[in-house]
């Protein structure tokens, strides 16, 4: 009996210390458990707070993708932001590379099993992607990827876009501990989109204060209006990314012309008259209001040259008061304006036109007290310098008889004559500054001389440097007048388009009976050899017509001067 008591109690101790084995083992487990639930939300809590802590938009979004991904030992994440057709607008990926990216080609728009999450918002868990019914395979180079796990992004009520995790790590599948993690942190990157949104939109809108304030004052200041347009469509394109910016101003009642266009593919806009049905412009003008494209070479709405777009994609055009239209273009892949980037632009454009009138009537007003001290010198000039030549002159005649040296009376005859001759130039000068403005010239000739120097500034990217001497308004007829318009600026645009130039002279001289215009440039010259352009070919032929030449040599110092010149005498 006792030794079986002593078996017993042996063996009594054996299961004892077994079941505390056990419990141990147990304990053991569930602390690594606890252990890893709080390393886990220790991971969660950080992922909340390093995607709240940045305010830029583009790196809050590849935070939320990184963060994921080490959340839920993924191997690749992704987020496909969704857009106005319910499509991705953008896919930030992790853990493909560039090189992977490149073999795959073009990034998913919103099909398959992308789709499906984009159809359904709602957390979608997965032991087998190519196993679900929306599911369309991959492209050729695509890494293989098995598990997966997609979670939507909500900003406040709207969704914005998805999270996609795919190939849990080890070869085992998502559970729903790694749903609600990253549910939890979806949630807080909708609040950390929404606050770098919001940051967005105020630093835009001060980007677009501080363009309307600086072109304001350029205008207000004097600065000439072609100056101050390109400073605009600068300010606009670098505020919205857009790699092309283009003014077109309203000439007449169906056409418009573009006066200026800086960025990719501006030549093909620059100084184009197109009408208003057909273009993107016209459409603006139209609705009264800002109007975007997804891809504006592809627009139903856009049918006059469409090909001027080649190579281009998103844009958007808006009214510049009744003056003209302003268009912004993004080349073609680039993602479309959103309404944060364009909101602010019809008051940016709507202060530009108000700008632009105030300019205008300040130049009115310039004119008008310019009109009223040519008048006032006018009357000085009459009443007491033409008076006092006349008086001077009445008294050498005089006194010839007293005279009796035959030379100095032959001088004193000399000196009445110019005398005379020096009263005849005022009085044309008087004409000249008593000669308002008429609708049909458009002005006198020195006016419309500085005039059409100031259009030929956007092209030329400088300021030509313009002299004028003589009589311009007073002995030049209009008819002639309307030729050295059209010379001056054909040899203008010939500089901007061949030339090359960084500096260009331009000089209207009339003397002694004979109309000279001269514009000189320090360009890469004509080639040797080369033949007449047309355009060159054109002004000779202007020339010809009354009576005069065109000369185009080499510059003394490197470049182009063209000398265009005709005879005064009997063109009335």
């Amino acid at each position: 009996m006792a030794e079986d008591r002593g078996g017993t109690e042996r063996s009594d101790a054996r299961l004892g210390r077994f079941r505390l084995d056990e419990l141990l083992d147990e304990l053991q487990v569930r602390i690594q458990t606890v252990r890893g639930t709080r390393d886990r939300l220790h991971g969660l809590l950080e992922a909340v707070l390093s995607v709240g802590r940045e305010l830029d938009l583009p790196q809050v979004l590849r935070g939320i993708v990184e963060a994921s991904v080490v959340l839920v030992d993924a191997e690749y994440g992704a987020l496909g932001v969704i857009g106005e057709d319910q499509r991705l607008a953008q896919f930030l990926t992790i853990g493909v590379d560039e090189e992977q990216r490149a073999r795959i080609g073009d990034l998913p728009s919103g099909h398959g099993l992308l789709g499906e999450v984009i159809r359904h918002p709602e957390p979608l868990r997965l032991p087998e992607l190519s196993a679900h019914p929306a599911s369309s395979g991959f492209p050729p180079n695509h890494p293989p990827m098995h598990s997966f796990l997609g979670v939507p992004v909500r900003v406040r009520d709207e969704v914005f876009g998805n999270l996609y995790l795919t190939e849990k790590r080890g070869g085992a599948e998502f559970d729903a501990e790694d749903e609600a993690v990253l549910t939890t942190l979806a949630v807080a990157a909708g609040v950390a989109i929404e606050n770098a949104r919001l940051y967005e939109e105020a630093r835009l809108r001060e980007q677009w204060l501080e363009a309307s304030t600086e072109f304001t004052a350029g205008l207000l200041s004097g600065m000439p209006e072609a100056r101050v347009l390109e400073v605009m469509v600068e300010r606009a394109c670098l505020i919205t990314s857009a790699e092309l910016g283009v003014v077109d101003l309203v000439e007449g009642e169906q056409s418009l012309r573009g006066v200026l266009a800086l960025g990719e593919g501006a030549e093909a806009h620059r100084g184009l008259t197109v009408p208003r049905e057909g273009t993107l412009a016209g459409a603006a003008l139209r609705e009264g209001g800002l109007v975007a494209s997804v891809s504006v070479g592809d627009d139903p709405r856009v049918t006059f040259a469409p090909e001027r777009w080649k190579g281009l994609g998103p844009a958007v055009a808006v009214p510049i008061g009744e003056r003209g239209v302003l268009v912004l273009v993004r080349t073609a892949g680039r993602p479309a304006f959103s309404a944060a980037e364009t909101a602010p632009l019809p008051g940016f454009a709507g202060q530009a036109a108000l700008a632009l009138e105030l300019a205008d009537r300040r130049r009115d007003a310039e004119q008008v007290s310019l009109l009223e001290d040519r008048d006032r010198i006018a009357r000085d000039l009459h009443d007491l310098a033409i008076q006092r030549l006349f008086a001077t002159g009445m008294t050498l005649q005089s006194a010839r008889r007293f005279v009796e040296h035959p030379e100095a009376r032959e001088r004193l005859v000399r000196a009445v004559d110019d005398l005379d001759e020096t009263i005849k130039i005022i009085r044309s000068t008087i004409f000249g500054l008593r000669s308002h403005e008429s609708p049909a010239s458009g002005g006198g000739l020195r006016i419309r001389a500085v005039r059409t120097v100031e259009e030929a500034v956007a092209a030329l990217g400088f300021t030509p440097a313009l002299r004028m001497e003589g009589l311009l308004d007073t002995d030049v007829p209009h008819a002639v007048a309307d030729e050295v318009v059209a010379v001056l600026g054909e040899a203008l645009s010939n500089v901007a388009r061949h030339a090359g130039a960084s500096r260009t002279d331009v000089s209207v001289v009339v003397g002694q009976g004979v109309l000279t215009v001269t514009v000189a440039d320090d360009g890469i010259g004509l080639p040797e050899g080369e033949q007449r352009r047309s355009g060159l070919r054109n002004l000779e032929e202007r020339a010809e017509l009354l009576e005069g030449r065109m000369t185009v040599v080499a510059g003394e110092s490197g470049g182009t001067r063209l000398v265009w010149r005709v005879p005064l005498k009997g063109l009335k």
